[in-house]
């Protein structure tokens, strides 16, 4: 039977994991808004804060990081679990919601860039990875 290890904790609503040449996993965090870098000791840091709803990564052949982002949700907490819903309304958009983006995030300095925000005059509406 394989056994698992529960390497971090504190992450919110984490996907997209990217193993690093070095060992780490770079994940983004949803609801925190972030690209994070999971050493293999556990300690997590923050290496682009993005806002929105970042819910994919890739690594470009240039070494940079290429994230999806979905423009955000709302959040409902229940049972100590994250929802992308507000339950009492069944909002999933937060306020202010004007879409998504493609960025390319620089993983040494953390410099975000965005890439796509329309495709054809209409902007992404919630692209996923």
């Amino acid at each position: 039977m394989t056994e698992f290890r529960e390497v971090a904790t504190g992450l919110q609503f984490p996907e997209g994991p990217v193993v690093m040449a070095d060992h780490s996993v770079l994940v983004v965090e949803i609801k925190r808004g972030t690209l994070s870098r999971v050493q293999p000791d556990g300690r997590v840091s923050v290496v682009a804060t993005l806002g929105g709803g970042p819910n994919g990564v890739a690594i470009g052949p240039d070494g940079a990081a290429y994230v999806c982002n979905n423009g955000g949700f709302r959040w409902t907490e229940r049972a100590g679990m994250l929802i992308p819903v507000d339950i009492a309304t069944g909002a999933t958009e937060p306020p202010g919601f004007e879409g998504g983006w493609i960025e390319r995030v620089d993983v040494d300095t953390g410099e975000a860039k965005r890439l796509y925000t329309h495709v054809d005059g209409h902007p992404l509406r919630g692209p996923n990875d």
